[in-house]
């Protein structure tokens, strides 16, 4: 034994060290590999990020260009509800453009890093294993945390490329109050929060065996450390130093340029990246830590329905959609009695609600926030609308259809929820909405009245549904072009008025035709028509999918 262990540990490793290493074996190919899959939405995240960035900071040196300006911007930003929609008072010592970016635009970025972080492990660990690919490359030469090691890889690379192009980007501005290591630093805090995040998804992909099981967890603690960075810059500051959300903002960026919050990020993201590794040595390919709940005995009945069964695969989706949205609904409303204040000085925000109408500031405001909720209540749609896609694609349609249920009950299921699931949660944002607002404006008729305008966003909703609808019957492998909907929606419909973008371009999304309550008159025409081209769509994308062969992989 002797003879045989000597020349192993002779060239200068030990057995443990190869073992370790021997672990990591095909890390670089995988990266490279994974690289090469995200060739589109990697570049596509880093630029909508770069150029949104940019476009916001250029809009602050319009909208704030003399001290007056920047003056009436503090005092409206100087309440709770608006902290809490941004960050952390100290900003507002030295309120210049730099500063305003920092201020309201951090915690919200950190939200999307912290998303784009989250998907790129969980799509590169879990979903892995889920589709079965993971344990079929394992079966070659690739260690045990070749995977989650390429993944953090990638998010690392997606993160820094990021905080990079920030940095340049913002110093070649040459906005006053925006200098080169300001620049840099504020692109850093991207990539730091982006690491935590990524860290915090290679947990959660151990805990479950399921990707939307892994990523749903992920993005849950990315709304819990805004949450508590919310709570801390209203209240109790001490609440905000326990979400990485907050120390990022901490870092007082283009106004005191404080470095050392970024440590604790990168502390941080090293510390759940490692304890990801070791959770991943505790399970087996393909399962998950958490156990799976045993169920009951007998299937209920709505189980055995289409319908009830397509809900249960939507169910926590559309919770924690639901949950968002009134969430969203409650803080807007919040501020509605403000809503004058805040826009006093801001020009091109006057025009822009002037140009919704409305008898008050407050209600062309409250119709500006109606096209946000409507575009987040869209991205659910889009999402249940292409869950048959990947029912399909994991091979989990084929026998349910190889039995006595029709195609079009098994897609006409999805279908419904996705209809019932938006409609859904636009009245209940539109209710937290109304509620709120009417605490915040001292009018009790504002309930009925949001929730309204809510409401007639649901035929512009479907009419998104009857777009995913007709690419997956046809077109199944474009599905993703859906998404363009949503996107185009809120460039159009809310950033429009505000860029003053030309009337033509809003009349291309079907929220454009929308009339837009409380400021505008209810007018019905437009809402049927919607109704009717929903129904078409959906009839169309209903044809196709009965004339195709399933595509499974």
């Amino acid at each position: 034994m002797t003879g045989i262990a000597a020349p192993l540990d002779a060239p200068g490793r030990s057995t443990p060290d190869r073992a370790v290493l021997a672990a990591f074996t095909g890390t670089g190919t995988l990266l490279r590999f994974n690289l090469r899959r995200d060739r589109v939405r990697l570049p596509g995240w880093l630029l909508a990020l770069t150029l949104g960035t940019l476009a916001t900071a250029a809009e602050y040196t319009s909208l704030y260009s003399t001290p007056e300006q920047r003056a009436a911007a503090v005092r409206s930003m100087d309440s709770p509800a608006a902290l809490a929609m941004t960050g952390p008072r100290h900003y507002l010592s030295d309120y210049t453009a730099g500063a305003m970016l920092g201020h309201q635009m951090l915690g919200f970025m950190a939200v999307l890093v912290g998303l784009m972080s989250v998907l790129i492990v969980t799509r590169h660990t879990r979903d892995e294993e889920e589709t079965g690919r993971a344990e079929l490359v394992r079966s070659t030469d690739v260690g045990h945390h070749a995977h989650l090691a390429s993944a953090l890889a990638v998010a690392a690379v997606a993160n820094l490329g990021l905080a990079l192009l920030l940095a340049l980007g913002l110093t070649a501005t040459g906005i006053d109050g925006i200098g080169p290591g300001g620049a840099l630093l504020y692109g850093l805090a991207h990539a730091a929060i982006g690491l935590v995040f990524a860290g915090v998804a290679a947990i959660t992909a151990q805990l479950t065996a399921h990707t939307r099981g892994a990523s749903g967890l992920a993005l849950a603690a990315i709304g819990v450390a805004y949450v508590l960075r919310a709570s801390g810059d209203v209240g109790n500051d001490a609440l905000s130093w326990l979400s990485p959300i907050g120390w990022i903002q901490r870092t007082y960026v283009f106004v005191d340029d404080r470095w050392w919050p970024l440590a604790l990020c990168f502390l941080l993201a090293a510390a759940t990246a490692s304890y990801g590794f070791v959770l991943s040595t505790r399970r087996d390919v393909g399962a998950g830590l958490r156990p799976a709940r045993l169920g009951r005995r007998t299937a209920s009945d709505a189980l055995t329905r289409p319908f009830g069964f397509a809900l249960r695969l939507h169910r926590a989706t559309l919770l924690g959609f639901a949950a968002g949205l009134c969430l969203m609904g409650v803080t807007y409303g919040s501020i509605l009695g403000e809503a004058a204040d805040m826009v006093e000085s801001v020009e091109q925000l006057q025009e822009a609600l002037k140009g919704i109408g409305g008898a008050t500031v407050a209600e062309s405001f409250a119709s500006m926030v109606m096209v946000v909720v409507a575009v987040v209540a869209a991205v659910y749609v889009v999402m249940a609308a292409l869950r048959p896609r990947a029912e399909e694609n994991a091979g989990r349609a084929e026998p349910l259809l190889a039995t006595g249920l029709s195609r079009d009950r098994w897609l006409g299921s999805h279908i419904a929820v996705a209809l019932a699931g938006g409609t859904a949660l636009l009245v209940l944002a539109g209710l937290g909405f109304g509620v709120s607002g009417a605490a915040s404006a001292g009018d009790g008729s504002l309930v009925l009245e949001l929730t309204l305008a809510a409401a007639a966003y649901a035929p512009a909703l479907w009419v998104t549904v009857g777009v995913a609808v007709l690419l997956f019957g046809w077109f199944p492998r474009a599905g993703a072009a859906a998404w363009i909907v949503p996107v185009y929606a809120f460039l159009a419909g809310y950033l429009g008025p505000i860029l003053q973008l030309p009337g033509w371009t809003k009349n291309l999304s079907p929220f454009g035709h929308v009339p837009q309550l409380p400021a505008a008159g209810m007018n019905w025409t437009p809402l049927l028509a919607l109704t009717a081209v929903a129904a078409g769509l959906i009839l169309l994308g209903l044809t196709g999918f009965r004339r195709r062969d399933l595509d499974t992989k």
